[in-house]
C-alpha cells in the first residue's frame, strides 16, 4: 500500500456526463411563442414535432446470457451470481467431473471463456482478490502477471469509452499490485512481459513513484533514528500522525531487511548457477493461458466477445 492517499479505483470514476441540451434555455422562448398563438412569424402553421434526441441512438439490447452460464449460476450462485470472484485453477476439469451429465466439454469451455473475459471478472482479478473454489472459499493468490494483465485490460476498455484520462487511476492500481507482489522491478517486468508503449510508460511512472516513496520513508527513518525521540514525540515535532510515522518506519525497516537478505543470497545463487549447466529451455505457456485443459485460466488480456 502506498503512503499517500491512493486515487480512487477506476470503478469509482464517473462516466462523462452527456452534453447539455439547449432545452432549458429555449423553454421561455417557446412559452412566449405559445402565448402569442403561433410559431414565431408563421402564424397558423402547426409546430413541427420535436425530435427525440435519443431516437438516433437507441439503447442496445442486453446480450442474451449463455445457457451454460445460467446453469452455472443456478448451481453456484456465489461464484457466478451478482459478484464475480477469480476461479481456482483447474475448475473446468472439476466441473466436468462433478456434472458429467450437465455440461458438454465444448459448451462449458466457451461459457467459461466468456465468463473469464468479461469486464466484471477481470475487475475482480485486478482488485487482487484470491482465487476461489466453487464453494466461494479462497484457495490461492492470483499470480502477479494475471493481476497486472487484468488491470491493463480493464483500463483499456474503460479508457476507450471515457472522456477522462484514467491513467492516474490505473497507475495507483499498478503501484499497489507491484507492492503486493513483493517483486523487484526486474522480476516484475520479467513476470508480466509487457512490451507495448503504453504499458511500459505506465510501469515506468509507477516504479518512479514507488522509488520516491521509498526514498521518503528512508529519509524519515534516518531522521527518526538520529533524533532519539519516541514515535509520538517525533510525530508531534513534525506535525505528523503517529500511526503514519509507525507505518512508514516499519516499511522502511522491512525494505532494508529485504535488501540485506538479497545482498547475502545473490553471491550464493550466482555460484550455484555457475556450477550447474542450465537445461535447454522449452517453450511454455503462461499458467493462465486459454488451453483445452482449462478454459477458465484465460485471464491474459483479450477483447470481450
Amino acid at each position: 500500500m502506498t503512503d499517500t492517499v491512493s486515487a480512487p479505483a477506476p470503478e469509482s470514476v464517473p462516466e462523462s456526463a452527456p452534453e447539455s441540451t439547449p432545452e432549458s434555455a429555449a423553454a421561455p422562448a417557446r412559452q412566449h411563442r405559445a402565448r402569442r398563438g403561433g410559431n414565431g412569424g408563421g402564424r397558423g402553421r402547426a409546430a413541427a414535432p420535436r425530435q427525440n434526441p435519443n431516437a438516433a441512438n437507441p439503447a442496445r439490447a442486453p446480450r442474451p446470457t449463455h445457457p451454460v452460464l445460467e446453469r452455472l449460476f443456478a448451481l453456484y450462485p456465489k461464484m457466478f451470481g451478482a459478484h464475480f470472484l477469480p476461479l481456482k485453477l483447474g475448475v473446468y476439469q472439476e466441473l466436468l467431473a462433478l456434472h458429467p451429465d450437465v455440461f458438454q466439454r465444448d459448451e462449458l469451455k466457451v461459457a467459461l471463456g466468456l465468463h473469464a473475459r468479461s469486464t466484471r471478472y477481470l475487475e475482480s482479478v485486478a482488485a487482487g482478490h484470491a482465487r476461489h473454489n466453487l464453494q466461494a472459499e479462497p484457495v490461492e493468490a492470483v499470480a502477479p502477471e494475471h493481476v497486472h494483465h487484468a488491470i491493463m485490460e480493464v483500463f483499456r476498455r474503460r479508457q476507450a469509452r471515457s472522456n477522462q484520462d484514467l491513467r492516474p487511476y490505473v497507475r495507483a492500481q499498478l503501484i499497489e499490485a507491484i507492492e503486493i507482489s513483493g517483486l523487484s522491478r526486474e522480476d516484475y517486468l520479467l513476470c508480466v512481459r509487457q512490451q507495448d508503449e503504453l504499458s511500459m510508460t505506465l510501469l515506468d511512472e509507477a516504479f518512479a513513484e514507488l522509488g520516491e516513496q521509498a526514498a521518503k520513508r528512508d529519509a524519515l527513518r534516518k531522521t527518526f533514528e538520529a533524533s532519539g525521540k519516541s514515535v509520538a514525540e517525533f510525530a508531534d515535532m513534525y506535525g505528523m500522525n503517529p500511526d503514519d510515522v509507525s507505518q512508514m518506519l516499519e516499511r522502511s525497516r522491512f525494505a532494508q531487511a529485504v535488501q540485506a537478505a538479497q545482498a547475502i543470497q545473490a553471491p550464493v545463487a550466482a555460484e550455484a548457477s555457475a556450477q550447474e549447466a542450465p537445461p535447454e529451455a522449452e517453450p511454455t505457456e503462461p499458467a493462465d493461458a486459454a488451453t483445452a485443459a482449462d478454459a477458465t485460466d484465460a485471464e491474459a488480456p483479450r477483447e470481450a466477445p
